[in-house]
Parts: C-alpha cells; structure tokens; sequence
C-alpha cells in the first residue's frame, strides 16, 4: 500500500474548512477545559489610560465578557493573566528588556497592571501575573491546570500576535488542547 501525499493546496483546502466550520480535530469536554484571559488589563484595554492602549482589545471586551460568564455558570477555571512588573523585572528574558513597556522612563500608572474593571476577575477566578508573552513561562500555570484537571484551554485576550499567541504554542508544546477564539483576541496590527 502505497501512502497518499497531500498537496499544498490540499491542506490549505482541509484546514480551512476546518476552520470556517469550527470543526476541532479533539473533543472539547467543559469538565476538561479552562478559559485564559490574557493581559486585558488597564495598560492595554482601557481607552487613553497608556501608549499601550490597544483599540481592537476594548472592542472584543461584551464578547469576552459573556464568554465569562458562561464559563463560570458551566463552573469552568477562569484564570486571568497580567503581564506586570514581577520581582524587578529580574525574572523577564533579557530580550525583553528592549520592549517599550519596559524602557526606563515608561512608567505606568500609579493604580500598576489590573484587570480593566468591565473584566473583573470573580472570586473564583485566578490572577496569575506573568514577567513574559507566554503564560506559562515562570508562572505556576502548568501547575495550576493539573491540579484542576484541565487538558483543554481556550486562549482570548491580547494581544493576538503576542501573548495569546506565545501562550497558545507554549501550552501545546505542554501537551494541552488549544482552542483559540477567533473573535476573542484583539491586537495592534489588525493584518
């Protein structure tokens, strides 16, 4: 038997499909999964509060908003990240050093890196601060996840090319299921 070999064109052609019908290649079970709600915080939502502010970020916040709420009702983990100063900033990649967030005369606003208030983490819910994109680089989300039982995570917040994303593949390369939204992430660069 000889095995059959996909074109190119092929494989778009399948992983489109998949995508326009949202059909997943792995069953997403609600007692198996957690949503991430990456850095929907004051620096990056919140219209006019910083130079980060990202407006496609605050347009995606009603949606997110009711996803939510839905997740709590379905009693799944809401666990929110904040990409924030931690231990100094000692803790970051050096390469990270050179963000603009990160230059000496950025300062952010005296209130620090918060979920923006219309998001505001529940009492269940968990806040995990983070030195880098990914979510779980030197953050005890890995183990968190376990503890819970979570194989599956469904990846929103902002930014789509950055933190979701970063925090997208570093989940998968932990073995996990990745859902992404495609209509709950926002970035600066909408191409």
């Amino acid at each position: 038997m000889t095995e059959r070999i996909y074109s190119a064109a092929e494989q778009l052609a399948t992983a489109q499909a998949g995508y326009e019908h949202g059909r997943a290649s792995f069953p997403v079970r609600p007692e198996r999964t957690a949503l991430l709600v990456i850095d929907m915080q004051d620096e990056f939502v919140r219209p006019g509060w910083s130079p980060y502010w990202v407006p496609a970020a605050t347009e995606l916040v009603p949606r997110l908003a009711h996803l939510i709420e839905v997740c709590r009702r379905l009693e799944l983990p809401v666990i929110y990240t904040v990409f924030a100063d931690t231990h100094h900033r000692l803790d970051r990649p050096q390469a990270l050093r050179h963000l603009p967030n990160s230059a000496p005369d950025w300062v952010p606003p005296p209130e620090g890196a918060e979920i923006w208030a219309p998001l505001a983490p529940g009492p269940s819910d968990v806040v995990i601060r983070k030195p880098s994109y990914g979510a779980f680089y030197d953050t005890p989300l890995d183990t968190i996840l376990r503890r819970l039982g979570r194989d599956t995570v469904i990846v929103t917040g902002t930014l789509t090319n950055f933190c979701c994303g970063t925090t997208a593949r570093q989940a998968y390369e932990r073995g996990y299921y990745v859902v992404f939204g495609s209509n709950l992430t926002g970035t600066d660069d909408p191409a």
